[in-house]
């Protein structure tokens, strides 16, 4: 739900946001100019004077989701400006629905105000008082993602996120951090780090001394979680590749000064596959390297994700993958049938994969995920542990704990006679489990 407008004018956006939270945070940027320049915005196209479509481009699916949001734009509203990562191929954009006003590629807020100024004039001119110091966010108030980087320097095969979106460019860890502060300001009780490499933060910068608050920072990602560990909220990151510098964050999680939850996209567990798809291919040393990290952090959250039937897995590369699963008993597993990307190099690979073998890798692995995961939270029950609400429903409390990102993994279901409110933290004791979510009894409020 897109936030409401407090001014009256009468140039008014409508606004589609699709794909992963770094697009997100690219539409609040776009959001947050808008209404400093005194536009409204409108979740209804035909209440608006001009639509704006982010898209995405990630995978096949991913770009017929976009074609579809950008021909039902046109279709109900007439004036359409696509930006996002399917943006950086505005031939297929354009090819499918020439009538479009504009195309940009991925975080490009400038160019979008461009178009948008050109097309639809500001209403008046801006004043800083009609957006608050923490912009325009389109999460609850509770939590927000925060970007830290743009870009990413790795040439996965399956992968096309360098040419959508460029190579990594570091954000400045003083706007970093200043971003966070407003956010905290304005009631935010959980902060998502996000962006394509995060484990990547600060190289492309040299990892250069900065200063903020009179103190010298580097730009580095465990200096910087240090920091936004010390704004007492949760601070959990995502998409982490697995670098040698990852195990510098568990001491921090094992201080609580930031979660204890790692999402590294690991994608298979063969060495072969691996190097086919340019990734790290030493998977006795990330095993190692798990096991060392719960023995130093024994709370830690492991989520991951795998892809299925890339080109020439054979069967016995597959149940290596499954063994891996059992061996490293991650505790939250997405997975995907490879889908050819236009313009991925593994698209020239030999060996494709009948979808319908992708697909039953796929169902396969996660059921396999699915026990993993039913036993390691049973394991929980009978637990004291701090959950964050997120909202109240008529069956009960909705929250989540410090193993679940927001939308991607489980839920803990709480007695709904209890007076808690979204952002609230409780205090809870799990009572009961199932494959991905918890059932407990309030204990209070409260956090560690």
């Amino acid at each position: 739900m897109l936030p409401p407008d407090p001014s009256p004018a009468s140039s008014t956006v409508g606004f589609v946001t699709l794909g992963c939270p770094k697009a997100t945070t690219d539409s609040e940027r776009i959001l947050t100019r808008l209404r400093a320049e005194g536009y409204l915005i409108s979740d209804s196209h035909e209440d608006a004077d001009l639509v704006v479509v982010n898209t995405c481009g990630f995978i096949e699916a991913a770009v017929e989701e976009s074609l579809a949001a950008i021909g039902e734009a046109l279709a109900e509203n007439g004036k359409v400006i696509v930006t996002g990562c399917l943006g950086a191929k505005s031939d297929a954009i354009l090819a499918a629905h020439p009538a479009v006003l504009a195309v940009t590629g991925p975080h490009a807020d400038e160019e979008v105000m461009r178009h948008i100024h050109a097309h639809l004039p500001p209403p008046h001119d801006p004043f800083s008082s009609l957006v608050p110091p923490q912009g325009v966010r389109l999460t609850p108030p509770h939590y927000a993602y925060l970007k830290i980087s743009e870009g990413c320097n790795h040439q996965c095969s399956f992968c096309v996120i360098p040419s959508l979106r460029g190579p990594l460019a570091s954000r400045p860890v003083a706007s970093i951090l200043e971003e966070a502060q407003h956010l905290v300001a304005a009631g935010v009780r959980e902060l998502l780090i996000v962006s394509q490499d995060t484990g990547a933060y600060g190289l492309d910068l040299k990892y250069r001394t900065a200063f903020f608050g009179g103190r010298p920072i580097r730009t580095r990602l465990a200096e910087l979680c240090q920091a936004l560990g010390e704004l007492g909220v949760w601070v959990r990151l995502h998409y982490l590749y697995p670098y040698p510098a990852l195990d510098d964050l568990i001491p921090l999680m094992a201080e609580g000064k930031i979660l204890p939850y790692l999402d590294i996209p690991f994608q298979h567990a063969n060495p072969r596959v691996l190097k086919a798809m340019r990734r790290p291919g030493n998977i006795e040393n990330t095993l190692e390297r798990i096991h060392a990290w719960r023995e130093r952090c024994p709370g830690l959250t492991i989520r991951s994700t795998f892809i299925t039937g890339f080109p020439g897995e054979t069967d016995a590369e597959f149940e290596e993958l499954l063994s891996f699963l059992e061996a490293a008993q991650l505790d939250r597993v997405g997975c995907f049938p490879y889908s050819p990307v236009e313009g991925a190099a593994a698209n020239e690979l030999p060996g494709a994969l009948p979808r319908a073998v992708r697909e039953e890798r796929r169902r396969q692995l996660m059921e396999v995920q699915e026990e993993i995961s039913a036993k390691r939270l049973e394991e929980k029950i009978g637990q004291e542990i701090t959950v964050l609400v997120d909202e109240i429903g008529d069956e009960g409390i909705i929250a989540r704990s410090m193993a679940d990102a927001p939308e991607i993994d489980g839920l803990v279901y709480l007695d709904p006679e209890f007076p808690a409110s979204p952002g609230d933290f409780l205090r809870v004791l799990v009572t009961d489990s199932d494959t991905h979510d918890l059932h407990a009894e309030i204990i209070g409020f409260g956090q560690e």
